[in-house]
């Protein structure tokens, strides 16, 4: 699926509200609108504002780190189910509206994620990231790191990354961060 407008754009981070796609402690994932259970974080709305926000924080004048901030995890909603695979959905969907640039961060989350756990392992990821890395595959080989940081969106993937494990309050109002 490509998103053609705003609009479609909007609609998907509306669909966000309620949905989760992180597992709770049984290891089961939830993808819909419901009750609470013991483990949830936030749904992927207030991850995405709360991610966003961060970025807006740290990099005030990189929008585009922002926005992809936001979007980075709408590929969860795209094809449920596809843990592996969400950040390249999401990556394909919003490259025709939000650019090469915005796409390439929203695809490289992942990585960033493995390149923090070979090269950073005492850092930990957030609870929820922790129960999901053999989904998203495991740290990177010493080879896979180098490539990784060889990479011009690196350093700006690792910083969405790390945004990304750092969003998921409940209860906190992203607007007031």
């Amino acid at each position: 699926m490509e998103l053609r407008s705003v609009e479609e754009l909007m609609d998907l981070l509306h669909a966000c509200r309620g949905a989760r796609d992180t597992p709770d402690l049984s290891g089961s994932r939830l993808r819909s609108s419901g009750g609470t259970r013991v483990g949830d974080p936030v749904d992927l709305h207030e991850h995405a504002l709360q991610t966003a926000a961060l970025l807006r924080r740290g990099r005030p004048s990189d929008k585009e780190l922002q926005v992809a901030g936001l979007v980075h995890d709408v590929g969860h909603l795209l094809r449920p189910g596809d843990d592996a695979g969400h950040a390249d959905h999401a990556a394909d969907a919003v490259r025709p509206l939000l650019g090469e640039r915005v796409s390439r961060l929203v695809r490289l989350h992942v990585a960033a994620k493995r390149y923090l756990a070979a090269t950073s392992p005492g850092r930990g990821p957030s609870p929820q990231g922790a129960l999901t890395p053999t989904g998203q595959g495991d740290a990177m080989t010493p080879r896979e790191a180098s490539a990784f940081e060889r990479d011009p969106l690196a350093e700006d993937a690792v910083t969405l990354r790390q945004a990304d494990d750092a969003a998921r309050v409940v209860g906190l109002d992203a607007g007031v961060m």
